[in-house]
């Protein structure tokens, strides 16, 4: 089976090394550009793309998902599953549509608590005393998709979104 993977922060690399170390063929890395970063604002890759380098996966960085060259590239790359972890972006129908079996996400909350961006700070913030992770189908609607597990975990008193 072979998945396009989608991920740009350090929260995604677990699922990718996961899928690395599997059975299933990690065909290609999406991730978001390397930006400016740290006191001397230089360009920083993203944590996906460091780790799939050393893996040897091909890495695909576009500007914009929904223009006419990632159009292309998803066209030509015939995959089975796409696999989406904290991109970044929202994905438009025809990228949605393009794996043979299915687009799954892997997002950090239990859903419907906390769609969207930055889901652990959320819950820190507000005070949970739990959170976790939700896979699911991706529909185009923002993490509403169908359930495929849900996974708890226990938010200790001094966790930081970091940790």
């Amino acid at each position: 089976m072979r998945v396009v993977f989608m991920g740009t922060p350090q929260f995604a690399i677990p699922s990718l090394r996961t899928l690395f170390q599997s059975s299933y063929e990690v065909s290609c890395v999406i991730t978001q550009p390397d930006r400016p970063a740290g006191r001397g604002h230089r360009l920083q890759p993203p944590p996906v793309k460091v780790f799939a380098q050393d893996c040897g996966i091909r890495v695909y960085q576009p500007a914009k998902i929904r223009s006419e060259e990632s159009r292309v590239f998803i066209a030509e790359s015939r995959f089975d599953f796409l696999v989406v972890v904290a991109y970044g972006q929202i994905l438009p129908t025809w990228f949605l549509q393009s794996p043979v079996i299915a687009p799954v996400n892997v997002h950090g909350s239990l859903l419907p608590r906390y769609r969207g961006a930055a889901p652990a700070a959320w819950a820190i913030m507000n005070g949970d005393t739990v959170t976790g992770v939700t896979t699911m189908l991706i529909e185009e609607r923002m993490d509403s998709g169908p359930t495929l597990l849900k996974r708890e975990v226990t938010i200790p008193p001094a966790m930081t979104r970091g940790s």
